[in-house]
């Protein structure tokens, strides 16, 4: 799954790699942005700010004008506004004044929304609770278009090679808490988001054809929970249940990530899921 979602290791995009199974260019977000061009109530100025707040990541905490140019296709002028702008709310600043970096101020901009969700407040101790018992980082995280949003996370003492964190994003095809939110969507909807993924060949073990991925949703949403081994990178393996509201809707998705070194598959579902089930049973109660 891009899992990692918890796992070991994981700086996809400089890190280790995908191999190349095809030889279409991704979408820049300029592209993205440009394509809404005959909307007249879209705002490309606001698209474009936001596109560079979100360019700067775990690897990449300093960046250039130009390096952000390069990264999101949006012209160098453009991102010059975008970034004296957010220097003058107090977004980013640049110490030597050529890179600059986001200011703690950005996390104003998800306070809103993480304090007035429920599950993201209640998640915490029950994350806690599950990682104590387990020894493991786990997490929570919900579908964010094609992607996965980490809400809430518990780490370990374990070294990891990438560090993941609340407002962290992977791709949902890639990862097993995404995998468990992609089977419980409508079919209609899952069709779509199938149609959508970006195939990418991570590892020898990466699922890379949308009947396999079809068919591993099928096999997900029959049995409850989502297994990854291996897909995003070597060495990780993770393990997904879903999160359901009172109606029984599936709003989110808890996940534990192991080294497959140390744990195996049979011991990821007789050890690690019921810890799991029993944690995503708690917090299914206190939603509304």
């Amino acid at each position: 799954m891009y899992n990692t979602e918890d796992r070991p290791a994981e700086d996809l995009e400089e890190q280790s790699g995908p191999d190349e199974s095809s030889d279409d260019t991704p979408q820049t977000a300029a592209e993205d942005i440009a394509s809404q061009s005959g909307d007249p109530n879209f705002m490309t100025s606001l698209a474009r700010g936001l596109t560079v707040i979100q360019a700067f990541s775990q690897q990449r905490r300093l960046m250039s004008i130009s390096q952000i140019s390069q990264k999101t296709g949006i012209p160098r002028a453009a991102v010059r506004r975008c970034l004296y702008t957010l220097n003058k709310l107090g977004f980013v600043s640049a110490e030597d004044g050529r890179n600059f970096a986001l200011r703690p101020r950005i996390l104003s901009l998800g306070h809103a929304y993480l304090a007035s969700t429920p599950l993201a407040k209640a998640a915490q101790p029950v994350l806690r609770h599950i990682s104590n018992t387990l020894n493991e980082s786990s997490s929570i995280a919900i579908l964010d278009g094609d992607d996965i949003l980490y809400i809430a996370r518990a780490s370990t003492s374990r070294i990891m090679t990438i560090d993941l964190d609340i407002g962290s994003r992977l791709p949902a095809a890639y990862t097993s808490m995404g995998r468990v939110l992609l089977a419980s969507l409508p079919a209609e909807e899952r069709e779509a988001q199938l149609a959508r993924a970006k195939l990418i060949k991570y590892t020898s073990h990466t699922l890379i054809t949308v009947d396999d991925l079809r068919a591993e949703l099928e096999k997900v949403r029959a049995q409850g929970y989502a297994i990854v081994d291996q897909e995003l990178e070597i060495g990780l393996r993770s393990i997904a249940v879903p999160i359901a509201a009172s109606d029984g809707k599936v709003v989110a998705a808890m996940n534990i990530g192991v080294q497959a070194g140390r744990v195996s598959l049979s011991d990821l579902e007789t050890r690690i899921l019921p810890v799991l089930q029993a944690g995503s049973n708690e917090l299914s109660l206190l939603l509304p």
